[in-house]
């Protein structure tokens, strides 16, 4: 098994991650660090939580050393931009590494004061970057390295027509590196237009889940959905983590997760970057043992500990299961997956057994307390009755349907989220 001294990782570079107590390369790191220090141009495909920060952050901060231009990299969500942001500012701080951020839901002043300081590396959102170029804040056409992490999830996401704005302005004298949990046609016609030669690497089948990912089913009815997570609150202490469909669903769960007496947040499209923050900060250091998500916190955040996943609802998008159950299990930690899936969403789940190619067992429901009785039929509630919505509901789904971001750009999800 090789060490990271092996993989031609410059001395500065590599006592830093020495300090940060990185001995043994992941398979992905191993593969593609050696190839991207070459200045070749590749398609990595791995499993959530197998370090392709460092994958790519390695090799992008040394060849920087190197050639004349700067770095950038393109990534579907604010929470993942800050988190390349951390890494890159632990492993490039011997080589006086300068790091800039452009993110929706932070003000554009400071944002324009880093672009002023003339950064080596730029981490961004598509929607943001867009709105500096728009602005004339920044050039790229001086970038020599580009990255586009979660590649499949910007595509998923809208963004097709933000891409191929931003990469038209980039020089084909470049070297492009893509990483990403599964790759769809989409991804590889991308790769084919917009890189020379690519080297693939591929250290898990598409919709490979973490070896010590445990999971089970629950066939549940959607009204006994929150007394059944009640039920498996109560019986672990484990650090938990739960996926809604609905960005309403998530404040109405966190709200009943919390008169359960757990401590819980909820994280998800109509939060603002501060309270997303705070909310996965108090996550990691404990402050919160629940955490309700969106699936905007399904790809790439590093949360060590996580316990137990909960996909309270099935995700919209398939490949998104992958991506939920890989937040648990991460760096070779045992990690456990449950599902609940309704009668009617059978062959969902059917869809997601054909992904990752293996029969999840079905788990027979605890005793349950009945449902709360639906209230009776009255003038005052009959708008209920009738499928109405109060004022903020019709705002929450009409936002999450069309897609929420302080640049107009940044968050169209598919899932509402």
């Amino acid at each position: 098994m090789s060490t990271f001294a092996d993989l031609g990782i410059a001395p500065a570079l590599l006592n830093a991650v020495n300090k940060l107590g990185f001995t043994t390369p992941t398979p992905i790191q191993e593969k593609a660090i050696p190839i991207g220090i070459e200045g070749k141009d590749l398609v990595g495909i791995a499993q959530t939580g197998t370090g392709k920060t460092l994958a790519f952050g390695i090799p992008m901060i040394q060849r920087l050393a190197i050639v004349k231009g700067g770095g950038l990299v393109i990534l579907p969500t604010r929470e993942l931009a800050l988190q390349v942001e951390e890494e890159f500012k632990k492993i490039g701080q011997a080589t006086g590494l300068r790091v800039a951020v452009l993110i929706g839901g932070a003000g554009m002043g400071p944002q324009i004061a880093a672009l002023r300081r003339n950064p080596n590396v730029i981490v961004a959102t598509p929607g943001r970057l867009i709105d500096h170029m728009e602005q004339k804040n920044l050039r790229l056409d001086m970038v020599k390295i580009l990255v586009l992490e979660e590649a499949d999830r910007m595509l998923d996401m809208g963004f097709a027509p933000q891409l191929k704005k931003i990469l038209a302005q980039i020089t084909k004298d470049r070297q492009t590196m893509l990483f990403s949990a599964t790759m769809p046609s989409e991804i590889m016609q991308m790769a084919s237009r917009e890189m020379r030669l690519p080297l693939r690497i591929e250290v898990a089948p598409q919709g490979s889940t973490a070896d010590k990912v445990t999971q089970e089913i629950f066939i549940v009815d959607k009204a006994q959905k929150t007394n059944l997570l009640q039920k498996i609150l109560s019986e672990s202490q484990m650090t938990t983590l739960v996926f809604t469909r609905t960005k309403f669903g998530a404040k109405r769960l966190a709200r009943s997760v919390r008169d359960m007496g757990h401590s819980a947040v909820e994280i998800h499209g109509n939060r603002s970057l501060a309270q997303r923050t705070e909310a996965l900060s108090g996550f990691k250091t404990g402050r919160y043992r629940v955490l309700i998500a969106t699936d905007i916190a399904a790809r790439g955040i590093d949360v060590v500990g996580i316990g137990l996943v909960v996909n309270f609802d099935l995700p919209t998008v398939t490949e998104d299961y992958v991506h939920r159950i890989g937040r648990t299990a991460r760096g070779g930690a045992a990690g456990h997956a449950i599902s609940f899936v309704t009668r009617e969403e059978r062959r969902d789940l059917q869809d997601i057994e054909r992904l990752i190619r293996k029969t999840l067992p079905i788990r027979s429901l605890p005793n349950l307390p009945p449902p709360p009785p639906r209230p009776a039929y009255t003038e005052t509630n009959n708008r209920t009755f009738r499928g109405g919505f109060g004022r903020g509901e019709r705002q929450d789904r009409a936002r999450g349907q069309q897609g929420t971001s302080s640049s107009g750009r940044d968050h169209k999800y598919r899932s509402r989220g």
